[in-house]
């Protein structure tokens, strides 16, 4: 099985590197490696102390991110090394000031993993999530390196629970160290397999999104635009989201104004769904020409920009977060933590937080119009309705276990010396 597994993975990257010219993040993924030794000796020296935390892309990062700021915070003294598999993590994160080395994880051979090992030299590897790459699993165990995994996740369906004689997979699991799951069924899984190095200490990523509520979120523009009225906020939404949206927005409802995040910032797309509209829409883009009257006196913003959608949550009386209608749900967390209610497509499922709010009554699965006007007609016409709804949401995240000071806790035992 080890032989297919390393030829699967040397053929992958071939594969890879032959899509280089055609594909761009392909690209970028092949790019990304070349000298990757040398790009390591570049920031790590061979007495430096260090602590490597390895991310799958942006969203694990993430999820991960917490768990950074503590190991820098509480290990002045060690360097902090953040590697990603994917371009979309590392291309965004690269110039992360949390970390001393940020870099692509290697194509998992036998060969890579050993000399990584040997340029890195970690005390400790903190896997986010998931991503098991078994040749360094193997080489970091043969070196007496501990390996965890925070914020881990499992379901049936994966290699490691299906029992077909001796599971390769699992046996690989059950080197690393300790897993620090999401939710009771994980760990049930876990210990079906043998492996009961298992602590349930919840997801970090709220304990992120707890502090949100404590920064500024004062926004000037959002002060006019919303004024007295309520507002919806729809975030990371796709055209199939914004689909849904037509009707509600046309109709006029007193009272409420729309603003909407688009994924994915393109101006085509953006300008065919405002000709759909019957009412006027503000641009965050356009900011400069629209005045205070305008903004009041506008039923829908467009927020055509990133890095502000954490503080516009603040203002929101019910979100609507997108992607459900597609790969699945985008970030649920960052609207939760205000109190408010979180409504989202049908293809949820794999995300622990959502199901989690439909559990605790404080958000709402929809897969058509039918629903999605159902639900909304009852929150927005209910307010003691909605602010239930809401108040349930708040407390799902503020009172969720303190996943990072878990894991450092333990953390701290393991580097003892």
């Amino acid at each position: 099985m080890e032989g297919i597994y390393t030829t699967s993975i040397k053929a992958y990257g071939l594969a890879l590197k032959l899509a280089a010219p055609f594909i761009p993040k392909a690209k970028l993924w092949v790019e990304g490696r070349q000298d990757w030794e040398n790009k390591i000796r570049s920031k790590i020296d061979p007495t430096d102390r260090v602590l490597w935390v390895h991310c799958s892309s942006l969203g694990e990062f993430e999820q991960g991110r917490p768990v950074i700021e503590a190991l820098k915070k509480d290990y002045p003294s060690h360097k902090i090394a953040v590697s990603f598999f994917s371009p979309s993590g590392y291309e965004i994160r690269k110039d992360y000031p949390g970390a001393d080395l940020v870099f692509y994880l290697p194509l998992d051979t036998v060969s890579n993993a050993k000399k990584l090992i040997a340029v890195l030299h970690p005390e400790l590897l903190v896997l986010v999530k998931y991503e098991y790459w078994y040749n360094l699993i193997t080489a970091l165990n043969y070196a007496h390196i501990p390996t965890i995994v925070v914020s881990a996740i499992f379901r049936e369906k994966q290699n490691f629970f299906q029992k077909q004689g001796e599971n390769w997979f699992a046996k690989k699991l059950g080197l690393l160290n300790h897993f620090f799951v999401q939710n009771k069924r994980s760990e049930e899984l876990l210990n079906q397999i043998g492996i009961n190095q298992v602590t349930i200490a919840g997801d970090t990523r709220f304990d992120r999104v707890k502090q949100l509520i404590h920064q500024d979120n004062q926004l000037q523009f959002m002060d006019h635009f919303k004024n007295e009225c309520s507002l919806i906020v729809v975030g990371s939404s796709w055209p199939k989201d914004e689909e849904l949206f037509i009707s509600l927005i046309n109709e006029q409802p007193a009272g409420w104004k729309f603003l909407f995040a688009p994924h994915t910032i393109d101006s085509n797309t953006i300008q065919r769904f405002l000709e759909r509209l019957n009412v006027p829409a503000i641009q965050y883009s356009k900011l400069e020409n629209a005045t205070e009257t305008t903004l009041k006196e506008a039923p829908v913003f467009i927020l055509d920009t990133i890095g502000v959608l954490s503080k516009v949550y603040a203002y929101a009386d019910i979100t609507y977060i997108g992607g459900g209608f597609g790969a699945g749900i985008h970030n649920t967390l960052e609207a939760a933590t205000y109190g408010v209610p979180v409504i989202f497509g049908p293809k949820y499922h794999k995300f622990q937080e959502a199901c989690d709010l439909i559990e605790n009554n404080a958000g709402f699965s929809i897969a058509n119009a039918n629903q999605f006007n159902t639900i909304f007609h009852q929150l927005m016409t209910d307010e003691k309705y909605r602010k239930k709804v809401g108040e349930n949401a708040r407390h799902f995240v503020q009172d969720s276990p303190a996943s990072t000071k878990i894991i450092l806790d333990y953390i701290e035992k393991l580097l003892k010396p």
